[in-house]
């Protein structure tokens, strides 16, 4: 019968919580100054794979065995997991020869994964292990083995899998960076694989993407009255209009900041021409640029709401509202 809970004893918990992750840092820490040869023998071996990582594992290792399998798949190494009881009925036929198997145990005497060896190595595929155990079956069946063993659990029990769990995450995470260093692959490779995150949407989206073109886009050219400026900025709702020259290049920007500086001229508003209280050389930017870029040239004082896009000639193509930022989940 489970005893019932005790009131909270802050310092004891304080202590006891502090005491569970010393222990876990400790047996990282031992982890990473028993890294040796055979973790690059793993990562040469998983960086040659032509076929896919298959990361498996059953209980607490299984658990992290599904993260490791993710983050290689998100940093650019294909992997799934595989539950090692389904595999020997008929999840088995998942894994071919050029395939490698990433197997984690921390005892390395995993019934389910220890029946699963010699039909993998029957189909030609290698096998990493992963376990707190370098004499186990599963340690002296990999074709290459990483000792992930730990002094201690942190439960204070000695039962709950806690700093094992923990030395063998951190290994794989390892084992997932070094192979994406390997690959050289890059932050736009990573935001191709996490394309509805917001990292995806800061490293894909392009000013193209967000801007404001045809009939949405406010512009006047440098003739144009105040009047006119006005009746545009009212029409397409930027509170600013481009003014461009006869080809069409952005010579200036007109808004609502300007109109708040040129009161004191405003009774000549229908003769008036837009190029005496236009601010020039408006603050642009090209299409092909990352619409997150946008915000760094918005933000740079003084700030400003909108963007100008222009092409290498300096003729207008489109315009950028801070708004069509939030609303592309950009920012």
């Amino acid at each position: 019968m489970t005893a019932a809970p005790r009131p909270v004893d802050a310092r004891h918990s304080l202590a006891l919580a502090r005491d569970v992750l010393a222990t876990e840092a400790r047996a990282i820490d031992a982890l990473a100054a028993r890294l040796s040869d055979a973790f690059v023998a793993a990562l040469e071996l998983l960086l040659a794979c032509r076929g896919r990582v298959v990361v498996s594992g059953i209980g607490k290792s299984g658990h992290v065995a599904r993260k490791l399998a993710a983050t290689l798949a998100s940093t650019g190494t294909p992997a799934f997991f595989v539950h090692p009881a389904e595999a020997s009925h008929g999840d088995l036929g998942m894994i071919a020869a050029d395939d490698v198997v990433l197997m984690l145990s921390n005892s390395g005497e995993t019934d389910e994964l220890v029946m699963l060896v010699p039909h993998i190595r029957r189909c030609g595929a290698a096998i990493v292990a992963i376990t707190g155990d370098a004499h186990s079956s599963l340690a002296r069946e990999a074709s290459v083995h990483l000792d992930a063993a730990v002094d201690a659990e942190a439960c204070p029990l000695g039962l709950a899998p806690t700093a094992s769990t923990t030395a063998a995450l951190a290994l794989g995470d390892a084992l997932a960076i070094a192979l994406l260093d390997a690959r050289g692959f890059s932050a736009a490779d990573f935001a191709r694989s996490h394309p509805g995150g917001s990292l995806g949407r800061r490293l894909l989206v392009k000013v193209a993407d967000v801007m404001r073109v045809g009939d949405a886009l406010p512009i006047v050219r440098d003739d144009a009255t105040l009047a006119a400026a006005l009746v545009e900025m009212t029409g397409k709702g930027m509170g600013m209009t481009a003014v461009v020259d006869a080809a069409r290049r952005a010579v200036g920007v007109f808004t609502d900041g300007d109109l708040r500086r040129a009161i004191d001229r405003i009774e000549h508003a229908r003769t008036l021409s837009i190029a005496a209280l236009m601010t020039k050389n408006p603050r642009s930017i090209a299409a092909t640029r990352l619409a997150i870029d946008c915000v760094e040239a918005m933000e740079t004082p003084p700030r400003v709401t909108n963007l100008l896009v222009t092409d290498g000639d300096g003729v207008l193509i489109g315009a950028v509202h801070m708004h069509d930022l939030f609303r592309a989940r950009v920012i």
